[in-house]
């Protein structure tokens, strides 16, 4: 039976799946696979298991080797690439006046293809972008436009926790986010504070977005007048987590109301 293992060509990048062949492999390798773009470097993410296990598309390409001193001595070569080729275009982008922010380059394995990374408001003519950076470097040139979500994936950061961002350290994919997420939470709804270095709502108010909305399917909500003790009382507060909600009676008293289940 055919086994699969899984690879990932950034810390926090999509897993890719790749037939293991005969290779014995643990995660945190480095290895060598087969792409479209050719040979490329990547680490085991996932330890080889039975097809049958993951849902992958056929054919898969090939594990080529495990990685050796050349080709670490190669990858710091791609780098210092990268490094020349940004300055270049940054050069190239002022001398053409183009409105656009690059933000990183990438090499492939074999260097014979560059990609530019950049954020733009609207579309860019990059035509002569193009023929100047061919003309220096003598490689195939892709220059690729993203949005600012993924740039902040690719260029890290500290969020407004004080850890590394979400995104460019685990995150694979970036779920759907919405305002009404932070109201269900009780959150500030000022946008500089629920939003993330990249200026878009934060991908952790989906953290705990489903437990808040199960809690809430028990609890009175705010503002609904209530019988407690036998006497009308208004829902001012709640705190889902704690299971509490708090209300307010006619003469101005206060009672905090704990829910037993969720």
């Amino acid at each position: 039976m055919q086994k699969v293992v899984g690879i990932r060509f950034k810390p926090a990048g999509k897993i890719y799946y790749f037939s293991s062949e005969a290779f014995v492999l643990e995660t945190g390798q480095n290895v060598i696979v087969q792409t479209e773009q050719g040979l490329g470097f990547g680490t085991v993410a996932t330890p080889p298991v039975p097809d049958d296990q993951v849902q992958a598309k056929n054919p898969l390409k090939k594990v080529f080797r495990l990685a050796t001193e050349e080709d670490f001595t190669q990858r710091d070569k791609n780098e210092l690439l990268e490094k020349n080729a940004f300055e270049h275009c940054q050069e190239c982008i002022a001398k053409l006046n183009l409105v656009m922010n690059l933000f990183s380059v990438e090499s492939t394995f074999d260097a014979n293809k560059l990609t530019f990374f950049f954020t733009a408001e609207g579309r860019v003519d990059f035509r002569e972008l193009v023929k100047m950076l061919v003309k220096e470097f003598r490689v195939r040139i892709e220059m690729r436009q993203v949005g600012i979500r993924n740039q902040a994936k690719m260029c890290g950061g500290l969020g407004r926790c004080g850890r590394e961002l979400c995104c460019s350290t685990f995150l694979n994919n970036f779920d759907p986010v919405s305002i009404r997420m932070a109201k269900e939470q009780g959150l500030s709804l000022n946008p500089t504070k629920i939003s993330g270095l990249c200026g878009r709502l934060m991908c952790c108010l989906t953290y705990e977005n489903e437990t808040y909305m199960a809690y809430k399917k028990n609890f009175p909500k705010i503002g609904k007048i209530i019988e407690v003790d036998q006497k009308p009382a208004k829902v001012i507060r709640q705190a889902i987590l704690n299971r509490q909600y708090t209300v307010k009676f006619e003469d101005g008293t206060e009672k905090e109301i704990t829910i037993d289940t969720p």
